[in-house]
């Protein structure tokens, strides 16, 4: 929690008298995401028709061994970045870092030597076995982009870091898109693209770090700072470098024991289905988690207070992921052939069987913030050990009784309990009545079921997979109409998003 709130502090400190500057910096990292977001969504109906599902296998195998790697390729050190009061000790952490970098990228080479025969056996992919080697490259790249993100936030340059998104997230997607238009729709191709746009995004922001600060990099950065910087914050590698590689290898876990029992184009299915279902946290989940978790510290000492502010935002999520994820869990089949085409209608199955686990995870992530609000860490770690083996039973359980949709069903349902009863946790520790939240479900659900009793109706009437999907779209926009009129919080705790960064 101390370390959270030095970081905080550090950045209150860097913006200085020029809160609207940061917060209008804070905005342009936003819309860089956003924008990344969307174009990847718009992007995503051209690939699933030029790319077979194998193909999306392989590269989402791929990635899944690369981000776990690379969590590991700067040690945690990254984050110290932030915190030296010098520009001068916090360039040599950043030396550091990159000098990690370049070991750790470097160690995967004999270990992908050594490992090759294994790894490709283990995973059910002989496919990947020629696309191995860019590892190395993507765990090198991508420890870079770590290492300069953390150095340009401390110098404020958030601007940047959206180009870089928007740049990465273009330049990969119309690789992707081009490569499939030439006749190279495979594996290679998807992975290729992804190291072509994080290597541009990467040299482009490289570049822009030097013209600013070479000058200070090349005066203060000396193989003694960094010795010194590594050593007096080495708690990082020591005590966060775990969890973290914990976390991360969590949710690598689906794609892994997926290739490892059934195949490449399963993996692929479950890859689509597991972007869709993840995209309502990542454009609109984060934002309301940062509002959340400022309102939530500044009445920390007010219990009654605490827990109506608790209370107002599981309303505001309930609202903004009940229906949807109610339409995913009737339509998600109809939704996906079609988005994306006909072969995709196993990626829509897969995501029915998983729509009301996406709920839970919704309302639960942005609501463990009360655990660092209380100083209750350890708790966190409870269930992160609790997810972490809820998930390998449920797929080694489905995986040895050779059913996909066992697996999807123990993965769905171990995650509904473990993820409800962590916002149930989190609730109660808020003083939440228990009573109160079950009422804010029910009126949810009673909102949702007019909407989607008319569309299983209509299926039932066999109305075209077309004609679903866009009445679906229709009630959704209606929904959240309705939603906005009667919970204008919910649109005020987006808009303050990037103002409530600013203040942190």
């Amino acid at each position: 929690m101390k370390k959270i709130g030095f970081l905080r502090e550090r950045l209150t400190h860097l913006s200085g008298s020029k809160a609207g500057s940061f917060a209008g910096d804070v905005l342009k990292l936003v819309s860089g995401t956003t924008f990344a977001q969307v174009f990847a969504i718009l992007v995503a109906p051209f690939l699933t028709r030029l790319y077979a599902p194998a193909s999306f296998g392989v590269f989402a195998i791929f990635l899944s061994i690369t981000s776990i790697i690379t969590v590991t390729a700067c040690m945690r050190y990254e984050l110290s970045i932030m915190l030296p009061e010098t520009d001068a000790e916090a360039a040599n952490l950043l030396g550091g870092c990159l000098g990690l970098v370049v070991v750790i990228s470097a160690l995967t080479i004999p270990l992908i030597l050594m490992g090759r025969g294994p790894l490709l056996h283990y995973l059910n992919s002989p496919e990947l076995g020629p696309y191995l080697w860019m590892v190395t490259p993507l765990v090198f790249v991508g420890g870079v982009l770590l290492a300069l993100n953390y150095w340009n936030s401390r110098t404020k340059h958030f601007g940047r870091l959206s180009i870089c998104r928007m740049i990465s997230s273009v330049s990969t997607g119309s690789a992707q898109v081009g490569s499939g238009y030439a006749g190279l729709a495979t594996g290679g191709s998807l992975i290729g693209a992804s190291l072509f746009g994080q290597t541009l995004a990467t040299a482009v922001l490289g570049r822009q770090v030097w013209r600013d600060h070479g000058e200070l990099l090349r005066k203060s950065v000396s193989f003694r700072g960094i010795l010194q910087g590594l050593w007096r914050f080495r708690k990082f590698p020591l005590m966060d470098l775990g969890g973290a590689l914990l976390n991360n290898v969590s949710w690598q876990l689906p794609a892994l024991f997926l290739a490892f029992f059934f195949s490449n184009t399963i993996v692929g299915f479950y890859a689509l289905a597991d972007r869709v279902i993840k995209l309502p946290m990542s454009l609109v989940g984060a934002a309301i988690s940062q509002v959340f978790y400022q309102r939530a510290s500044e009445v920390r000492g007010d219990r009654p207070k605490l827990a109506e502010v608790v209370q107002g935002v599981f309303r505001r999520l309930v609202a903004l992921a009940m229906f949807p994820a109610l339409l995913l869990t009737f339509l998600g089949r109809d939704f996906f052939e079609v988005v994306f085409g006909n072969q995709w209608s196993e990626a829509g199955i897969f995501v029915q069987i998983l729509g009301l686990w996406m709920f839970f995870w919704f309302i639960s992530s942005p609501l463990s913030t009360i655990f660092a609000v209380l100083e209750r860490q350890e708790l966190a770690l409870v269930v992160n050990l609790a997810i972490f083996g809820t998930r390998i039973a449920s797929l080694l359980v489905g995986g040895m009784l050779k059913s996909v949709y066992l697996c999807l069903v123990l993965f769905a349902g171990s995650g509904i309990i473990v993820y409800g009863g962590y916002a149930l946790w989190n609730l109660t520790l808020a003083g939440v009545r228990l009573r109160a939240s079950a009422l804010i479900l029910g009126q949810y659900i009673i909102y949702s079921i007019p909407g989607i009793a008319l569309l299983i109706l209509l299926k039932r009437l066999s109305l075209a997979p077309v004609w679903l999907t866009l009445l679906a779209g229709v009630e959704l926009l209606v929904y959240y109409l309705l939603i906005l009129r009667h919970e204008p919080e919910v649109w005020q705790s987006l808009r303050t998003f990037a103002g409530a960064n600013a203040k942190n």
